[in-house]
């Protein structure tokens, strides 16, 4: 139950890290800002909405980082979490086991049988005259 509700608190900073980082404006380098564009700000304006998401950034990807620990940690409890946690012994044949070096010979090949045909079989032609 631990696990499906980090794994969902988890999901969701996820998308609010996402949200975040597409909502920040670019550090320079605009198109609109080399043809005298500057004006095009942010929703939040220029300065207070920098400090508002970048702040938010840092606190996601935080929560982004202890999350994915966590469910490392959590995924890692548990007996069948682990490849080896489940597995059972392979149980030993019983009877005594062929050597490798006593194989089967192959025998001859079987001839492929006739086919069955309830029909008389067809006369030999007559040899032509000369």
């Amino acid at each position: 139950m631990l696990y499906y509700l980090v794994t969902a608190l988890y999901v969701l900073v996820c998308f609010t890290m996402m949200l975040v980082v597409y909502l920040q404006q670019g550090k320079g380098g605009d198109i609109a800002s080399a043809f005298g564009g500057g004006s095009s700000q942010a929703a939040f304006g220029a300065r207070s909405g920098a400090t508002v998401l970048s702040r938010a950034t840092t606190v996601c990807a935080i929560l982004f980082m202890v999350g994915a620990l966590a469910l490392g940690i959590i995924g890692k409890r548990g007996p069948t979490s682990s490849v080896l946690g489940g597995r059972t012994p392979l149980t030993q044949p019983s009877g005594p086991t062929p050597s490798p070096l006593r194989q089967a010979v192959p025998g001859p090949t079987p001839k492929p049988a006739a086919p069955a045909n309830n029909a008389a079989p067809a006369p030999a032609p007559a040899p032509a005259p000369k």
